[in-house]
């Protein structure tokens, strides 16, 4: 039975929270749809930590893609060998999972130190940071720890049982042999996606699409008020 909740309707749970949410939060809550920077408060420490943290993200998010969402057949068509992915992945996911982590841990010791940031910082900010530590450091250290390349191979058990979830066809068998530290990485994730729609992380849907179209703004330098007004001839 709890295997049944984990793997086929806690993930859906967890998606329906994170769809139904963003819709509720943007009809309700367009003024707080923000990442609500702090900048102002202190930049020296979200300088570093932010531009760790969003560009190992970005690759941790686009491992992730190479690894769950294209099926192993893919890459054997491709002529990718099994020992040439897991290369591939040690060398891009570890600096990676890496720099996500050492970008949070700044951002967190930031939150914690900073007095004014502090007291600005809501429940929804722990939380958020929470979930995402977790997820980073489990999904980390399932990195670090199947560095054999004769070890778990996920795109044959992870990979599967989420494409079958996302097709509404869940079979929980793929999910029966995966190593404990994964599971607690997925977990977390469908944790985070769960609290997603009600913490600052929905600005990573928040794109800038009309500054493709705006018309240019001008910019002109204000004249001094004597030099505007024309010379007297006596």
């Amino acid at each position: 039975m709890l295997k049944q909740f984990l793997w086929v309707i806690l993930p859906y749970i967890s998606l329906t929270i994170f769809i139904g949410g963003h819709i509720w939060r943007y009809q309700y809550d367009q003024f707080g749809w923000t990442s609500k920077s702090s900048e102002v408060l202190e930049k020296k420490q979200l300088r570093l930590g932010s531009l760790l943290f969003h560009w190992g993200i970005l690759f941790v998010f686009i491992g992730h893609v190479m690894g769950i969402l294209i099926p192993e057949p893919v890459y054997q068509t491709l002529g990718i060998s099994e020992e040439t992915y897991h290369l591939i992945a040690l060398v891009g996911g570890i600096p990676a999972g890496l720099l996500a982590f050492i970008g949070l841990i700044i951002l967190i010791r930031r939150r914690i130190t900073v007095k004014r940031v502090r007291a600005t910082s809501s429940r929804s900010d722990w939380v958020a940071l929470f979930f995402l530590a977790v997820v980073i450091l489990t999904g980390l250290s399932s990195t670090l720890l199947n560095i054999d390349s004769n070890g778990f191979d996920y795109r044959t058990t992870i990979g599967p049982w989420f494409r079958s979830v996302l097709t509404f066809r869940p079979n929980p068998a793929y999910m029966e042999q995966v190593p404990i530290w994964f599971q607690i990485h997925v977990i977390a994730a469908f944790g985070i996606f769960a609290v997603w729609p009600f913490t600052r992380l929905v600005h990573v849907f928040s794109f800038p699409l009309r500054y493709l179209r705006r018309s240019y703004v001008v910019y002109r330098k204000r004249m001094p008020k004597q030099a505007e007004q024309p010379h007297q001839i006596h």
